[in-house]
């Protein structure tokens, strides 16, 4: 089973390394997993023309709609929410009516972190607008989309230095798809 690999993973100072762990744990569990990195083998030739962005942005639907699930790594990424990029993957396989998965390195809830990055302590930020009080792990969205396709979201709280290392929750996460795959075959 193919899952795409979404998340800020991509941004970490060896990618190459990392997505090689990511990978490598995946294959422990039976699965292949495909990350942003990666080249897709049947890019047309007329996306050579295309920016760079653009064409990042077309491999990475390609790898997605070639996938029978994704994993998302949803650790708060330089804001109180996941990175934006991994929302619209997220986004894009529930569209596909894929099943979606997610982890955090963040047991703090949303509302927490929010008002944590605003420096605020009550219901409203500093505009007067309030703040999204759920409890849950991301915007209601985000939980929301996951839970509806059929995943989970697998969170750990974990040291400040071990936030962009530590891979507990990405394997439990792994297991409960490989887990899935075996009872959907």
């Amino acid at each position: 089973m193919r899952v795409y690999l979404a998340g800020p993973d991509v941004f970490l100072p060896k990618p190459h390394a990392r997505v090689a762990a990511l990978k490598e744990i995946c294959a422990r569990h039976g699965l292949q997993g495909v990350s942003p990195l990666d080249s897709h083998p049947h890019e047309p030739a007329d996306w050579s023309a295309l920016t760079e962005a653009r064409r990042i942005a077309l491999r990475n639907e390609a790898h997605m709609a070639g996938c029978a699930a994704l994993i998302a790594n949803l650790t708060p990424f330089r804001s109180p929410s996941a990175d934006v990029g991994t929302v619209f993957e997220i986004g894009y396989m529930r569209a596909l009516g894929r099943p979606v998965f997610g982890w955090s390195n963040s047991a703090e809830t949303f509302s927490e972190r929010t008002r944590a990055f605003l420096g605020v302590a009550g219901p409203l930020d500093a505009d007067g607008m309030s703040i999204e009080e759920f409890g849950l792990t991301d915007n209601l969205m985000i939980d929301a989309a996951i839970l509806a396709s059929g995943g989970a979201l697998f969170v750990q709280a974990v040291t400040e230095s071990a936030r962009w290392t530590d891979l507990t929750a990405f394997e439990s996460c792994v297991a409960a798809v490989a887990a899935r795959s075996v009872g959907h075959s």
